[in-house]
């Protein structure tokens, strides 16, 4: 974009009678995870669109009202009224229209998203649908959540201390030869490396790496980062080996799967309550800090 026409952007700005278009993010887990902004956000929010599972952790949690109409009306206790939506993994397309139209009534839409919105999220989509519809009245804030990776990698220690990448493993939108190459270079980087939607194609992305790093670089399996017993299979962390994490199949459960792979430096470390994972951030010492 030129300096023009950013100007002229600026310049015209949003009509007075629109609302606002928030993209939040509440983070792995439970809504005690969310930022206060994100918080803040949905309980101001006209509309909330969120699907059954985020609806329920964010009822339970306050942030929405407990019981709204078969319209889907909710009355918060100051007597404001919100709309809610369900959200479907079928009707993305469909919701970022109407997310569109309930700005142009005027009002403050919240449409909520897991983790980081912008990290495998809703981001892309609100943007790519925006463009497509010429939806450039609309103004759009992302709300920035807690990623699965930093959940996940915050229950088992300290393994993101030194450089990291995030990998989906879904070839739904790419070939798996994409996939395969950053999976290799990643490896090869010696990067810390953490694998996104799991229950696809992990024994073959753990194959791959394991050309590149030692059999003996410790693994993180953990699913359901930040729910406890709340999401789809239950919170649990377990550690084994990258020659050995394929043999633990019944670990890695669905979604809300996560696998870290650590380094050469990724050690482990023992107290009195647990095991935990660490990576240094290069050969610091305990004087250099």
């Amino acid at each position: 974009m030129s300096e023009s026409d950013t100007s002229d952007s600026v310049a015209d700005g949003t009509p007075d009678d629109h609302g606002t278009l928030s993209v939040v993010g509440i983070g792995p887990g439970l809504p005690g995870h969310m930022t206060a902004k994100a918080k803040q956000v949905i309980e101001s929010a006209d509309v909330v669109i969120a699907s059954s599972l985020y609806q329920k952790f964010l009822r339970e949690d306050g942030t929405l009202p407990q019981d709204f109409g078969d319209d889907g009306i909710a009355v918060r206790e100051n007597g404001v009224e919100q709309e809610i939506v369900r959200s479907t993994m079928g009707r993305q397309i469909e919701l970022a229209r109407a997310a569109f139209d309930y700005v142009r009534e005027g009002k403050d839409v919240a449409h909520v998203s897991g983790g980081d919105p912008s990290v495998y999220g809703k981001s892309d989509l609100i943007f790519k649908m925006a463009e497509e519809e010429g939806a450039t009245d609309v103004p759009i804030e992302i709300v920035p959540g807690l990623t699965a990776a930093l959940g996940g990698a915050a229950n088992v220690g300290a393994p993101l201390c030194n450089d990291f990448c995030t990998i989906s493993l879904s070839d739904k939108w790419r070939g798996w030869d994409e996939i395969e190459e950053k999976l290799r270079a990643a490896a090869i980087s010696d990067f810390v490396i953490v694998l996104y939607n799991c229950w696809r194609n992990y024994e073959k992305a753990v194959k791959i790496v394991r050309e590149e790093r030692t059999d003996d670089a410790y693994v993180a399996i953990v699913n359901d980062a930040g729910r406890e017993d709340a999401g789809r299979n239950g919170e649990s962390e377990f550690i084994t080996t990258l020659g050995e994490a394929v043999d633990h199949d019944d670990k890695v459960s669905g979604m809300g799967t996560s696998l870290i792979i650590g380094t050469h430096e990724t050690d482990t470390w023992r107290n009195d309550d647990r095991t935990y994972l660490v990576t240094p951030r290069g050969g610091r010492d305990v004087n250099d800090f």
